[in-house]
């Protein structure tokens, strides 16, 4: 009998243990507020077609004030919802950015291309973001020649006018950014608090937000300053890319 409880208690923390697993991985075990997250008094989402059909205008009425729009990935995908989010996300008074999946097999000069195809004549708010991470990417490049396609997709953005920003997670920060992209301002993907000795604009602390406005779960986003700094920080970044 000894034996058999010893077994059951063997194989429940085992099976507990796996569930644990289970939601680490999945993300379902990610906290939706981590510590720290009510300091800051600007809030905001990221957005894709993924997202679906969103009323940007309830977004605004829970208190969000900007929206990282996705508008494109490598050298030629476009999200098909980049144009018609724009649009009613600025019919709705939220600031705006908007974000480029990165592809490491693919040339920085070429993909900055096909964002600006897309932002061409639009008006933004914040700094045009190069999303950097290992998810879905190949995982036989070399750092080196990966940080070297970003920097020329940067210098790109910038020759044309462009205020740029790196998002990337903690990995992505460990492996391509410190030491190496440390010079352009970041959006840093977190679930728990972020190293003081990380300097970062923007933490994303959660992929799985509900809220008012979109029907599935949603990236949820905090700016890091104050109020005043948010303001100070939009009048600079505010630009209009126009006939490009």
């Amino acid at each position: 009998m000894h034996k058999i409880i010893k077994w059951l208690a063997v194989v429940s923390f085992g099976a507990i243990a796996c569930f644990i697993f289970f939601l680490v991985a999945t993300g379902r075990g990610e906290s939706s507020s981590p510590p720290g997250i009510g300091e800051y008094a600007v809030k905001g989402a990221d957005i894709s077609a993924h997202n679906g059909d969103v009323d940007f205008n309830l977004l605004a009425r829970e208190g969000l004030e900007f929206v990282f729009i996705k508008a494109t990935e490598g050298v030629g995908f476009k999200d098909a919802m980049f144009h018609r989010n724009y649009r009613k996300a600025t019919d709705a008074g939220l600031k705006i950015g908007a974000y480029h999946f990165f592809r490491f097999d693919s040339s920085g000069y070429l993909q900055a291309l096909n964002l600006m195809h897309s932002l061409r004549g639009k008006k933004i708010d914040l700094p045009v973001v190069i999303d950097v991470e290992e998810w879905t990417n190949p995982s036989d490049r070399h750092t080196d020649a990966i940080v070297a396609q970003v920097q020329e997709m940067v210098r790109t953005l910038r020759l044309n006018g462009y205020n740029v920003m790196i998002y990337t997670n903690k990995d992505g920060y460990s492996r391509f950014v410190r030491g190496r992209l440390e010079d352009i301002p970041l959006w840093l993907c977190s679930f728990s608090d972020i190293d003081k000795d990380v300097n970062w604009n923007f933490w994303q602390y959660s992929h799985r937000g509900i809220i008012r406005g979109v029907d599935r779960m949603v990236d949820l986003n905090v700016f890091g300053g104050t109020r005043a700094e948010w303001d100070s920080f939009i009048a600079e970044d505010t630009l209009l890319i126009a006939g490009q």
